[in-house]
């Protein structure tokens, strides 16, 4: 946490590691993920299981963006809002606690049906030469709010026909 003995580079550095998580938002949300897989180690240890029990364990960061790029077109559109992020570093390891609210929109017969999803997200990223890479990330639900069919008929819309 930021004291009043920060040095400027202490602030860039939680700066840089905060910009990791609004990136990975921003890529989801605009469908880029090339940018969205650019936050990624090679492996990502997942936890989603406040969301869905299965979504736990190790990945490798290509199948899961591959599982984004499925889902995530089947929504009208989406946004990741991010609140209330807190970076600290040690050494090449960093953590991140954000707070989240995940919009989920589609549009059926000219009717805007929404699903949220807010809670927080825990991250531990690593230092790499190429900047900061999320290696663990949790999702921590609080509550969620609207039609939970949004979910299913964006799954529906992407699966071939």
């Amino acid at each position: 946490m930021a004291t009043s003995a920060s040095t400027p580079h202490d602030r860039d550095e939680r700066l840089d590691v905060i910009e990791v998580l609004h990136r990975f938002a921003r890529g989801i949300d605009s469908r880029d993920f090339a940018l969205y897989r650019s936050v990624f180690a090679d492996q990502i240890d997942l936890d989603y299981s406040s969301y869905r029990a299965e979504n736990v364990g190790r990945w490798n960061a290509d199948d899961w963006v591959a599982r984004a790029a499925r889902l995530f077109p089947g929504f009208d559109a989406t946004m990741h809002a991010i609140t209330n992020a807190i970076a600290a570093i040690d050494g090449d390891m960093a953590t991140l606690d954000a707070d989240v609210q995940a919009h989920h929109v589609v549009v059926v017969d000219g009717v805007t049906r929404r699903y949220t999803i807010a809670g927080a997200y825990h991250d531990r990223l690593l230092r790499s030469p190429d900047g900061w890479r999320i290696v663990a990330k949790t999702l921590q639900v609080w509550w969620t709010e609207g039609d939970t069919d949004v979910m299913r008929i964006a799954v529906e819309r992407t699966r071939p026909a």
